[in-house]
């Protein structure tokens, strides 16, 4: 029995790309800021060969990594979620999701007005704090709601859980997203509730998104349809709107999810476990906390330390990212575009140095290959460079 986990460490890029400039993006390097905070702390990753990865030039070598170790570029255009989780799962796009710098058309917020029969306020990128504090009055008293957006390809909708109730704004989104196809289709449509704590205005974990549809078939399609199960932890699901997902669980953030993917390392599965923890790009990265998204990995690589001593002979771990968001780029408060690390550590996976490679798709592809699984999806395997025949 196989089974293998990866875990997306939400935005945990590790320098940027060459064509970084063309997303605006200039010198960003999320592990390099995060690893000079006096709270990070990665002995577990580093074991791994986190710091021996090609390119990464901060942090302390392991004379002996454990895992194998790459740096891969991304082959998609674009640097979000969405398009990150597609191609490791094996579909590069080739192009961009629309993003709307401008806010978004006035056919679009014209026509989800009237099917919600609510106004909109805002309509313009903002940062997601920012804008419940700036409109989240104006919100209470109109019954309006706050639609805005990002650099990323998303149309987001806040609204206050004790005048808009959740299954409304559910609702709402769900409108949304079946306006947004084609021309519009952008690659999220993300409910944001919040609520009022001590006099001010804090988002909830009930945030949902609703996400474009693949456009075809990804590793979690050939690999249920083969037979084998395929466990979604955390916004997973949602990513991939269910498709090739045998079974799922949500999480309230890293901690929930860290506990729940043990959980599953404790049972017994045949095929993936494909978890993500949000926390580093939601709370940190967005946010330009440095200090918070160090502790983040502290926590993560102690938790680490306890999941390893779960995994048994034919397991597979793989550590890897979807995109960058560097908390020291104050330039900014969005994604960034940036090589992902890859750690692939098990009990027959040789440590080798693998350099550089070519699109996170290898990843989709690697597990396909491992699991016995042929699969028509993106991507170049590794596994004749990885695996250890003895």
């Amino acid at each position: 029995m196989k089974r293998v986990f990866i875990i997306v460490l939400d935005s945990f890029g590790i320098g940027a790309m060459p064509d970084s400039e063309n997303y605006g993006d200039i010198g960003v390097n999320t592990l390099a800021s995060v690893s000079a905070s006096p709270l990070f702390k990665a002995d577990n990753l580093k074991k791994l060969g986190l710091f021996n990865i090609d390119g990464v030039t901060c942090g302390e070598k392991e004379a002996s990594p454990a895992a194998a170790h790459f740096r891969l570029k991304e082959l998609s255009k674009g640097k979000d979620t969405t398009i990150g989780h597609w191609e490791i799962a094996g579909i590069v796009s080739q192009k961009p999701l629309p993003t709307y710098p401008d806010g978004f058309p006035e056919e679009v917020i014209k026509e989800f007005s009237q099917k919600t029969g609510r106004g909109v306020l805002c309509n313009k990128p903002y940062s997601g704090t920012e804008v419940i504090k700036d409109y989240g009055d104006e919100h209470i008293r109109t019954g309006d709601l706050i639609v805005y957006t990002s650099a990323d390809s998303v149309f987001q909708i806040a609204a206050h859980e004790e005048h808009v109730p959740l299954e409304e704004l559910y609702r709402y989104c769900r409108i949304a997203r079946q306006m947004l196809v084609g021309e519009h289709g952008v690659g999220r449509v993300i409910a944001r509730p919040f609520t009022t704590v001590d006099g001010e205005y804090k988002r909830t974990s009930n945030r949902h998104d609703y996400s474009l549809v693949p456009p075809r078939k990804t590793m979690l399609d050939v690999i249920s349809e083969s037979g084998l199960d395929t466990i979604a932890v955390g916004k997973i699901y949602d990513i991939f709107v269910g498709k090739g997902i045998t079974q799922h669980v949500f999480t309230t953030g890293n901690t929930d999810g860290m506990e729940k993917t043990l959980a599953f390392a404790r049972t017994d599965f045949n095929g993936v476990c494909f978890v993500n923890l949000v926390d580093f790009d939601m709370l940190y990265g967005h946010r330009n906390n440095v200090d918070g998204y160090a502790a983040a990995i502290a926590e993560f690589d102690t938790w680490l330390g306890d999941l390893l001593p779960e995994l048994k002979e034919e397991d597979m771990l793989i550590i890897t990212a979807d995109h960058g968001c560097d908390p020291g780029y104050t330039v900014s408060t969005d994604h960034s575009r940036e090589y992902v690390p890859l750690l692939i550590w098990g009990k027959n996976i040789s440590p080798v140095n693998g350099g550089t490679k070519d699109g996170f798709c290898s990843i989709g592809k690697t597990v396909c290959d491992y699991l016995g699984v042929d699969g028509d999806i993106d991507g170049q395997s590794l596994l004749s460079e990885i695996i250890n025949e003895q």
